[in-house]
């Protein structure tokens, strides 16, 4: 679907163009466009290098396991209806650790292995479970305290002082993670009659009552009666 909407875009760009009588203009741009995206990624290797190389180190040291120990009790909190002890919750500490010091990159495989591990745990695999919408919305507005990427990207765009956004940053990304756990909370609430599809203290993670819906720990769409996101 994403393709189709990509060629929908640079075909109507296109088409626009040449009835505009503006196609070599459009042509110049896509060159244009090509030539900065490649000197842009170029810029951001040795940044992101040496970022990555930088959380490599964090991780030999302890400092990973230690920011994950921080983030232990907000996981379990977010995420009540996983196992204290399944592969899920590693995943996701090691993914929204990776998202707060901005490397996305690093964050994106853990973030997909999470979600195997959470698809083992979904009692109906053609559907999304509550944990898995929880770590999609946490994940897309995570906090980030270093904007690595973004800050890559001013350096090799020239601006004076690129790290000057990561107080903005933080601000942005802490009011974007509040409302979305607020938001997950309150669908939660509103179509399992209480916060959490599941209680923490189980060892497989289900309720020990509560309607099928809250025993199945699907998330609902709003109208959908029986049906699930």
């Amino acid at each position: 679907m994403v393709n189709w909407i990509w060629i929908f875009l640079i075909a109507g760009g296109f088409l626009f163009a040449a009835v505009g009588g503006k196609i070599d203009e459009a042509s110049q741009a896509l060159f244009d466009g090509v030539k900065t995206g490649v000197t842009i990624s170029l810029g951001m290797i040795g940044v992101l290098a040496f970022w990555m190389g930088i959380m490599r180190i964090a991780e030999e040291g302890g400092l990973v396991r230690a920011a994950a120990r921080v983030l232990g009790p907000v996981v379990r909190f977010l995420f009540p209806d996983v196992p204290r002890d399944h592969p899920a919750l590693g995943y996701i500490l090691s993914n929204l650790t990776a998202n707060v010091f901005g490397l996305g990159n690093a964050a994106t495989p853990m973030g997909i292995r999470a979600m195997q591990e959470l698809q083992k745990l979904n009692p109906d695999p053609t559907r999304a479970s509550a944990a898995m919408c929880t770590l999609l919305v946490v994940n897309t507005a995570s906090v980030t305290l270093l904007p690595t990427t973004i800050i890559a990207i001013r350096a090799n765009m020239g601006a004076t002082n690129p790290a000057d956004v990561v107080g903005t940053t933080l601000l942005a990304t802490a009011i974007s993670t509040a409302a979305a756990i607020v938001l997950d909370r309150w669908y939660r609430r509103r179509h399992f009659g209480r916060p959490f599809s599941g209680g923490p203290n189980r060892p497989d993670g289900g309720t020990s009552s509560g309607s099928a819906a809250q025993k199945n720990g699907r998330c609902r769409g709003p109208g959908e009666g029986d049906g699930r996101v």
